[in-house]
């Protein structure tokens, strides 16, 4: 008779172990590092002896282009375009002008408002003044 050699269910116990998430997502997110995680992971693998990097870039899970690619940028001192942001940078004078262009509107919709209540005011005047005309 021949046996099946299967490990033993590894029980779970409330509290030390969970079961993974079954659920895969659709898309997977990109990972980003901020330039404290990069320097840490520059500074853990200089300090590593022979044959351990590649232990730290599997735990990480990293490539070691990556790791090449960060080591350049800390050698021409771009440490600070690490952790910047991207897209477009934001134009004050353009902030400024999309200020001043909603205020310029509120602005003119006032005036405009102020302009009708004074034509009323004359249309009323006049006929007032027109009122008051023939009865004298």
């Amino acid at each position: 008779m021949e046996q099946a050699m299967t490990a033993p269910p590894t029980p779970v116990h409330a509290g030390t172990m969970t079961k993974p998430d079954p659920e895969v997502p659709e898309r997977a997110a990109r990972r980003r590092f901020t330039a404290e995680e990069k320097l840490r992971i520059l500074a853990e693998t200089d300090k590593a002896p022979q044959g351990e990097v590649a232990a730290i870039l599997r735990r990480e899970g990293i490539y070691s282009s990556q790791l090449a690619t960060w080591r350049h940028q800390r050698k021409v001192g771009s440490l600070a375009g690490l952790s910047k942001k991207r897209g477009p940078k934001a134009d004050p004078l353009l902030a400024e002008n999309a200020k001043l262009r909603r205020q310029n509107e509120k602005l003119r919709k006032d005036l405009e408002a102020a302009r009708l209540v004074i034509d009323v005011q004359k249309k009323v005047s006049r006929l007032l003044d027109q009122d008051t005309g023939e009865v004298n």
